[in-house]
């Protein structure tokens, strides 16, 4: 009988509540600003957000998220197989403005394919610092000023608005940068399948994919032997203290290897009818 009162009780709840599924933004503030909706999580509110923290109607919460927004590179294909022409295409990039013109400021830097709060985290972003001029020596040195590469951009916002933000920059480190927006159809086909790409702006949302640098078959191209025994080690090592070790080592291997651009993990916000609990 307990058990019964108890499915019922849930069942009335679950009842209760009905799912809306809105994917325009604008539509989004709307259904929210109407009283419509009582609760939206991921909201795409960035731009106006203050409006929603300074009506006394709402709770506004933002969260950090696993996910890892990177400018992939090729680093099978020349001349990004080349470290030191990763590294400036890296230090030409500025996170923080990165994060204002592309993530409308919900964002925090990352210097390695790992975020604050996941287990054996570590800062890596002063290892690749925003030095333009010294990208600009780095690419001589490596016999490539005046490169000019092209960067495939998904359909995602976050994509778009940041290929002509990192474009502008790599500009005024003499990287010239031919932008190509795809559908999600042809990046997977074109970038992920055929590894046909300089660059790409993407981002991995899985908790924990290190793993995807030891494939060597993965469409980045990286192949790194020290990494494979690291993340060997990382697999096979029990006790959380060694790991969180290892796992640190592995943040800075990537890091100063400038496999990729290593931009910012995204926050997301959730708005809420204050009255919720």
């Amino acid at each position: 009988k307990k058990w019964e009162g108890y499915r019922s009780a849930s069942s009335i709840a679950l009842q209760s509540v009905t799912f809306r599924f809105i994917s325009d933004a604008a539509a989004q503030s709307a259904a929210l600003l109407a009283g419509d909706i009582d609760l939206f999580s991921r909201v795409q509110v960035a731009r106006n957000i203050q409006q929603f923290k300074n009506d006394s109607r709402f709770r506004v919460l933002v969260g950090g998220s696993r996910a890892k927004t990177i400018v992939a590179m090729n680093n099978a294909r020349k001349p990004l197989d080349d470290v030191r022409v990763r590294r400036a295409i890296s230090m030409a990039i500025d996170r923080q403005a990165v994060i204002q013109g592309a993530a409308d400021g919900l964002g925090v830097p990352i210097g390695s394919f790992y975020v604050p709060g996941a287990a054996g985290y570590v800062d890596t972003t002063n290892m690749v610092p925003y030095d333009p001029e010294k990208a600009r020596a780095l690419l001589k040195e490596a016999g490539v000023a005046g490169l000019s590469l092209s960067m495939k951009l998904p359909p995602t916002p976050y994509a778009k608005q940041g290929g002509e933000v990192i474009a502008a920059m790599l500009a005024k480190a003499g990287i010239t940068v031919t932008l190509e927006s795809v559908e999600w159809a042809q990046w997977l086909s074109q970038v992920y399948g055929k590894k046909d790409y300089d660059l790409t702006i993407i981002s991995h949302v899985e908790p924990f994919d290190f793993g995807n640098f030891a494939k060597p078959d993965y469409y980045w191209g990286y192949q790194s032997q020290e990494f494979n025994e690291l993340f060997d080690k990382i697999k096979h090592t029990p006790r959380p203290a060694d790991r969180a070790r290892l796992l640190g080592d592995a943040q800075r291997l990537l890091a100063h290897d400038s496999v990729h651009g290593f931009l910012y993990t995204p926050q997301w916000v959730t708005v809420a009818n204050k009255k919720l609990r």
